[in-house]
Parts: structure tokens; sequence; C-alpha cells
């Protein structure tokens, strides 16, 4: 009986640090929660944000400057962000999603002025101030500054400035764009709550909690390819459609791209969310 007490008890003590284990690995999680956020707080100087959304932006931050990979809230849908520069997280991004690597991401930066750093812009600066910041993705063509591995299969990128507070903040104190995809299991439904995605959480390092995201069409964001002089075409309807073509078409007269003219579908495999 004491040597059966002794083998029980060693059982036992093994259960209880498997146990501890992997109840330390889902502690090592933050789930942050977002106050109510107001169209100017990415505008606000750093001493005029409320303290406790400030700890929230730290803490993302950090966990990005980690090589972390974070979920957050956007104007469309949550969805999981890394620095796009930082190799190895845009890895973990496809290996926590499960993600095909020939699926291209977006990135995400804070400032139109950005956009000029990371892509080549052919298109008048007031026609990216009419779409952005809103759920527009710009493909356009790569510049060199932008990470070389992040979709090394494809010239474009698509490119977003998401109109939400939180983020436009987030990117602005990165001071770096963010590799951005859909917060979800890939081809599984987009998520509009971090309920939806609970079973991601373990697997990131903070998820923001910014409520339930109004638009529940969960279309996820226009795609529209703008890299030809002159032309457009779009790559994906999604939830601002009409307002998009409102812009190109008729404010700016640029011209759809017939079907011979369009990038190839192997580049236009869904460049931000699915």
């Amino acid at each position: 009986m004491p040597i059966l007490r002794r083998i029980y008890k060693q059982i036992f003590s093994q259960i209880c640090s498997v146990s501890t284990a992997v109840m330390n690995k889902l502690s090592t999680t933050k789930v942050l929660h977002l106050p109510p956020q107001t169209p100017n707080d990415c505008l606000s100087k750093p001493g005029d944000i409320q303290q406790d959304q400030l700890e929230i932006l730290k803490s993302t931050v950090n966990a990005l400057k980690d090589g972390e990979v974070v979920a957050v809230p956007t104007d469309t849908l949550y969805g999981l962000a890394c620095l796009a520069q930082n190799s190895e997280a845009v890895k973990k991004v496809y290996n926590i999603k499960g993600r095909n690597g020939q699926k291209p991401l977006a990135i995400c930066v804070g400032e139109i002025e950005e956009i000029y750093t990371y892509c080549k812009v052919v298109v008048k600066r007031e026609l990216l101030e009419n779409v952005l910041p809103g759920p527009v993705t710009l493909v356009l063509e790569r510049s060199e500054e932008l990470n070389p591995n992040l979709n090394p299969f494809t010239p474009l990128v698509g490119v977003r400035i998401p109109d939400h507070p939180f983020m436009r903040r987030l990117c602005q104190m990165c001071g770096e764009p963010l590799a951005l995809t859909s917060a979800n299991i890939s081809s599984q439904t987009s998520t509009v709550d971090i309920h939806e995605f609970q079973e991601l959480w373990p697997k990131v390092a903070v998820v923001v909690n910014g409520g339930r995201i109004g638009d529940q069409s969960r279309q996820g964001s226009t795609v529209v390819n703008l890299s030809v002089p002159g032309r457009y075409s779009i790559i994906r309807p999604g939830c601002a459609l009409t307002p998009t073509l409102n812009v190109l078409d008729r404010k700016y007269g640029l011209w759809e791209q017939t079907e011979t003219q369009k990038i190839t579908p192997w580049d236009l495999q869904m460049i931000l969310m699915k």
C-alpha cells in the first residue's frame, strides 16, 4: 500500500505540473478592454489620452516590438497584427491562422505619408485622402522599404488606414507598418467580437477588446487595385464599394480595367481578410 500511495502521489504531482504549465501558457495572453473611443482620439497628444487607453496602447506596442502577434479591433473586423518588418512575427501570423503561405497579408499604417514610404503611389494624394482612413484596402506596387520576406511572391501589397482611433494610434506609436489579417482560422467566418475567436487567444500575446464591431456584414474592407496609372480594378467588393466607386470613377475619372488588364488571379488571392 505505501508503494501504491507513492505512485499515486507521483502521478498526481505530474498531472498538477502539466495543468500548471497549461494554465501559465493561457495566462500569458493579456485581454485588455478599451474604453469608449471617439474619432479624434487618434489625433490626441500622448498627454491627452486617457490613462487606461494609454496603458493598453503601451502593452500592445511592447508585445509587437517583442515580435509577438496581437488581436485588435478595426473598423470592419477583428484582426491579427504583427510588425510587418519582422519576418519571424509574420511567420507566426501564418501559423496561427493556418493560412496558405501563398496568400498575401496587407499592411496597416497610421498616416497617409507612410503609404509613400512603403508603396509606389501612382494616384493623386487627394484620392488617397478621399478614401482613407476608411474600410478600404488599396493595392499598390510595393517599395524597396517594405520587408522583402512579406509577400515575396508578388510585387504588390495591400495597404490600409482603418477608421479606428485605437488602430491609428497604435500604428503611430509603433512607427512602422503592421501586417494585418482577420482574426480567425483561415477560411472560417470573420469575427466581429473577441469571443468569436477565443480558440486563438492562447496563441497571441494580447487581445484588445474594442467591443462588438458595428458592421455586422462581415464583408471586410473593399479591396481595389490602384497599381496601374489612370485605372482601377475591384478585387473584393467589401463593405464600402459604392462610395469607393464614386471617388474613383465619378470624382477622379479613373477607368475600370478590363479582364485582360487586371492582375492575375494568383496575385488577387484576398489581399486582406479571409
